[in-house]
């Protein structure tokens, strides 16, 4: 066994995160959520992937994150095992405490608020968006970017509000970011560039040891040119108009994930 997708009450990604595993080699597993340990101890990484656990019954994720995986992902966490939470799994590894560890190892204060529109409430938000990448050598999962890449994406949440009770920590950190951006790369705080009205323009995190990665938006949505829609104006919209079978421009966080695996263990 290599990785497990942990499916929760109220998932809805879980098939479309496991395609991406597979289409770069990895083996991979749909794994509910109270399976035995002595299964989930077989596998060398784990995804949270995206939907709505238990309804986002009190907040995105809080419910979940109060489940006995959520120990066990911690210890292996801990251990340095690969850990990805996507959207909803993001929304768990925040609520659980896993991340961010930037003040001196500890967990620090972080939270995922509804999505704003300057000062008042957004709602849920589905639509294509563009995110760069802050030290991508500091994980294990980007280590294939380059800061300077611009790069599409999809988000579909309405609670992905980084909220940072110490955003001076945050911005003086050099584990891995994502940050929302315009097609040209600038970082502005206002909608629709930053989608949500996080903190930082923050789309997603790694701890410092760089094998944890929370983030909100979809990578697994982003594996073939022909997930990028045509409308949107980038250079690398022409690409899906040249060969739509041509490796998505996420492709790259899957091959990374598999290529740590086979290096590691």
């Amino acid at each position: 066994m290599t990785v497990a997708v942990i499916q929760f009450p109220g998932s809805n990604c879980e098939y479309e995160t496991l395609n991406a595993l597979h289409e770069v080699g990895l083996e991979a597993d749909v794994v509910a959520w109270n399976s035995a340990i002595s299964l989930l101890d077989s596998y060398k990484g784990f995804i949270l992937p995206g939907g709505f656990s238990f309804q986002d019954r009190v907040r995105a994720g809080v419910v979940s994150s109060k489940l006995p995986i959520l120990n066990f992902i911690k210890d292996k966490a801990s251990q340095g095992l690969p850990i990805l939470g996507i959207c909803n799994g993001c929304q768990i590894l925040a609520e659980s405490g896993i991340l961010p560890d930037y003040d001196h190892g500890a967990s620090m204060e972080m939270g995922l608020a509804p999505n704003m529109n300057q000062e008042s409430y957004h709602g849920f938000v589905c639509d294509w968006v563009y995110v760069k990448i802050k030290y991508p050598q500091a994980s294990l999962f980007t280590r294939y970017f380059d800061d300077s890449d611009i790069l599409p994406i999809q988000i579909n949440h309405g609670e992905g509000n980084f909220k940072f009770y110490n955003k001076e920590v945050v911005q003086s950190s050099q584990a891995t970011q994502f940050v929302y951006c315009d097609e040209e790369g600038d970082v502005s705080l206002s909608y629709p560039v930053n989608p949500n009205g996080s903190d930082l323009n923050m789309a997603g995190l790694c701890n410092q040891a760089g094998n944890v990665l929370a983030m909100m938006p979809h990578p697994e949505r982003g594996m073939f040119w022909y997930h990028i829609p045509r409308y949107l104006h980038h250079h690398l919209s022409q690409k899906r108009r040249d060969d739509n079978l041509l490796a998505g421009p996420w492709q790259k966080l899957f091959e990374s994930l598999r290529d740590y695996i086979k290096e590691t263990y």
